[in-house]
């Protein structure tokens, strides 16, 4: 059996994840596991008796429909082995030895990833927060990771998205189990990842086993809201365990959505008020990071009754925009930087896609966020639908 198949195999055994990776340690590569002489499973420590059973038989007869599976649903294979793998997941216990991907898996290893969890029954406070955090997270440079599960999960990756920042979504099922536009978006603006083949079933213990992946792709989490008995107590057990720094969202001391979050705060957990509260911590290894231009929309303006929203303003302010005359082009163009005028080239007459300006300029895609939200400001562009952007001047 191929290289390939044979890491697909082992990643398809019905043994634990640390069996899986105890056999790709021991011998390097699961080609080598599969072809190794019958009882080389037993001796295996970390393995137990049951699971060298199981792999003793090297069952290997769903690998084909796997493999055809993957190239059918635009699936990367991504194995322990493969120098794209990223190391800071490798050092978590019993990593993944297969990562099936949609999408594009940027070096996360380079990268402030930052993972935001909660509830699935969150308040209306707590999906406003979690929206409102991974918007300013990804204004800030950062890369939101998400279990795009409903609730502040989902609220998370649409924050991300938003800003027209990197999502990072971590499934607990096949990727064929998942079918949501959000999952499409943030593979489409990111990458979509489960270590869970396709055509396997979903088990309960998929779901606690993407909380390492999730915790393993981040430098820190941050919990918005947890209740007493909450999934997202144990993502930050995990987390913590793993030696990731922990946020939490402070609530209202009697709310049930708080209970989890105060308690973090309680041992330690670092206050999270917004995006740039997270950011900050990790400026130092990673100087891109910046603090966000604006505020997302929604969110209060400096000075405003707390909880009072701004909303009716933003509406009318972009309605006074698209009906106002448009500015002159010289005039407009004399008082900007080198990379907002490569960003207002790359326009040209016609809108653009996000990722085409990022492609155009050669910038960042962190400068290009902010340059953008800018130009935004000062009136020259404007957002269109599906993520485009067009210019908002005219020439004279």
């Amino acid at each position: 059996m191929a290289s390939l198949g044979s890491w697909v195999w082992l990643s398809t055994a019905a043994v634990s994840v640390r069996s899986k990776y105890a056999v790709a340690a021991h011998f390097g590569d699961a080609e080598r596991a599969f072809l190794s002489p019958a009882g080389s499973f037993s001796g295996i420590d970390g393995i137990s008796a049951h699971d060298a059973e199981v792999l003793e038989r090297r069952d290997d007869s769903r690998v084909g429909a796997i493999l055809d599976a993957c190239e059918e649903q635009g699936l990367t294979i991504l194995t322990l082995q493969d120098a794209a793998y990223p190391f800071r997941l490798k050092n978590i216990f019993a990593p993944p030895v297969v990562l099936y991907v949609k999408g594009r898996l940027l070096d996360i290893d380079s990268r402030a990833v930052i993972a935001v969890i909660g509830t699935r029954k969150a308040s209306v406070y707590g999906l406003k927060m979690g929206r409102r955090l991974a918007y300013e997270i990804a204004c800030c440079g950062g890369v939101v990771v998400s279990g795009l599960t409903s609730g502040i999960d989902a609220e998370a990756a649409r924050g991300a998205l938003m800003a027209y920042g990197l999502c990072i979504g971590v499934l607990g099922t096949a990727h064929e189990q998942e079918h949501s536009e959000l999952a499409k978006d943030v593979a489409a603006r990111g990458a979509l990842v489960s270590e869970i083949a396709p055509g396997i079933a979903s088990q309960k213990s998929f779901f606690r086993d993407r909380n390492r992946i999730s915790a393993g792709f981040s430098v820190g989490v941050v919990a918005v809201e947890a209740p007493e008995r909450s999934g997202t107590r144990l993502f930050v057990a995990e987390a913590a365990e793993q030696g990731k720094e922990i946020f939490a969202v402070p609530g209202n001391v009697d709310a049930v959505n708080s209970v989890g979050t105060l308690e973090f705060l309680r041992d330690g957990a670092k206050l999270a008020t917004c995006g740039w509260d997270v950011m900050s911590e990790f400026r130092v290894l990673y100087p891109e990071l910046h603090p966000p231009v604006q505020p997302p929309p929604g969110s209060c303006k400096p000075g405003s009754e707390a909880g009072q929203s701004n909303a009716p303003e933003e509406k009318n302010a972009v309605d006074k925009q698209e009906d106002s005359v448009y500015i002159d082009w010289k005039e407009q163009l004399s008082g900007l930087t080198a990379e907002q005028l490569q960003i207002v080239t790359a326009l040209g007459k016609d809108s653009q896609h996000v990722d085409d300006i990022i492609e155009k300029t050669g910038l960042p895609t962190a400068r290009v966020l902010v340059q953008l939200t800018v130009l935004e400001i000062k009136g020259i562009l404007r957002r269109e639908p599906g993520r485009h952007i067009a210019l908002n001047i005219v020439k004279k």
